[in-house]
């Protein structure tokens, strides 16, 4: 499963008011090659679910992760940070074992 944070869920509704989005739209979750670290995550706005979806819903907020993402997303919890070193969403993954500076790639 994959928690949402009451940050991330706030900033998610704004995000979806901001862009006029319908409130049901999913957040699609999802983990590539790339990044410092090996992998880097995916985040975005989707409209529907796509065959093979693992679909999360927390505090409201749906969550769709993609088969072989969601083995490397297990138990993650997505939180929104606005403190001085930066603002944005982190992934706060338990199957890291390593992260980069800046929190968008780790391995595993």
């Amino acid at each position: 499963m994959i928690t949402v944070s009451e940050s991330a869920k706030s900033r998610v509704l704004d995000l979806l008011k901001e862009e006029n989005r319908p409130t049901n739209s999913l957040i699609r979750v999802g983990v590539e090659g790339g990044g410092c670290s090996g992998l880097s995550y995916k985040l975005e706005f989707d409209g529907t679910a796509k065959e093979g979806d693992q679909i999360f819903e927390d505090k409201g907020i749906k969550i769709a992760v993609d088969k072989k993402s969601f083995l490397y997303l297990i138990g993650t919890e997505l939180d929104f940070t606005g403190g001085l070193n930066g603002k944005g969403f982190v992934f706060n993954n338990p199957n890291a074992s390593r992260t980069c500076g800046c929190g968008e790639s780790f391995s595993v």
